[in-house]
């Protein structure tokens, strides 16, 4: 088993970007997928980055896969998907409607965002090509399991959400542009005020949810690490790390340590509230250390 970085989900200005891949040259993780993901809006401010992050990571023996967007709905966004299936990388798919791209046959991987949810969804995509799948972060652990178990009859490897704030869910409406009182084409990129998304409350003040422009996350930063043991026995590949803001070098050499037998108590990052109750099969909010 080992550690895959996803796609940044928030909006970083180039010089983050720089550093932060710059950083992962050197970070214990096998592969790196890059890309916009959430809103194609934010694109053009650090899409030059691109090609020097690939150069710095696959210099640094890393695998670099290039992510769609997770929803495709105007032309320009489809010319995107269609310009990724060119560069030569391989491409994770968040939006089915981007297979339309990819001759049949053509290896790809899928995102979380891709609701593979039994084996009749993974046998599927196998047959069109998929050769690597992260799955939902909402699975539980009975579910990873079987889908684990069909994935190496079928030769694709099987990613389970390692760490970060689930992606809840995708929208055509901008939060953070209303939030502001401001229309999505006028949102002036105000999600960039919130690196890490905006923190929603309930009605009683209790933390909820993250608002990242067009995107719904979990308050909550999930973690697999109480899980470790049974995601290897099931026959997992990888852990998929998503980034965040800060201490990100840190949080993935502390994942390293814990699949190479060190601790998987989760790392100690101040104002972080931990949960893994998707992979116990509770709701996601809760911490369930006794596995499932």
């Amino acid at each position: 088993m080992d550690l895959t970085v996803g796609p940044n989900a928030f909006f970083w200005p180039a010089e983050t970007v720089r550093a932060f891949y710059a950083a992962l040259a050197d970070a214990p993780v096998a592969r790196v997928v890059i890309g916009e993901w959430v809103c194609s809006k934010r694109l053009p401010f650090w899409q030059d980055e691109i090609p020097v992050a690939v150069d710095t990571l696959l210099g640094a023996d890393k695998e670099v896969a290039l992510s769609s967007l997770a929803l495709i709905t105007l032309r320009r966004e489809r010319k995107l998907a269609a310009d990724l299936v060119r560069v030569g990388l391989p491409v994770e798919i968040n939006d089915l409607s981007a297979l339309i791209h990819l001759e049949e046959g053509t290896p790809f991987w899928v995102g979380p965002m891709v609701n593979v949810y039994n084996e009749g969804t993974l046998r599927w995509l196998a047959a069109r090509g998929a050769t690597r799948v992260c799955l939902p972060p909402e699975l539980p652990l009975t579910s990873v399991r079987v889908l684990a178990e069909t994935g190496q009859g079928l030769g694709v490897a099987i990613e389970v959400w390692g760490h970060g704030r689930a992606p809840l869910a995708i929208s055509g409406r901008c939060y953070h542009a209303r939030l502001h009182g401001r229309a999505k084409d006028s949102c002036q990129f105000v999600c960039g005020d919130d690196p890490d998304g905006r923190e929603v409350e309930t009605m009683e003040g209790q933390p909820f949810l993250r608002v990242n422009g067009v995107q719904t996350l979990g308050h909550h930063t999930q973690t697999a690490l109480p899980q470790l043991a049974d995601l290897r026995a099931a026959g997992v590949s990888s852990l998929r790390i998503s980034p965040q803001i800060s201490d990100f070098p840190a949080i993935c050499a502390h994942y390293d340590r814990a699949l190479k037998g060190g601790s998987t108590a989760p790392p100690d990052l101040a104002g972080m509230d931990w949960a893994n109750g998707f992979l116990a099969g509770r709701p996601g909010v809760d911490w369930a250390v006794t596995q499932n």
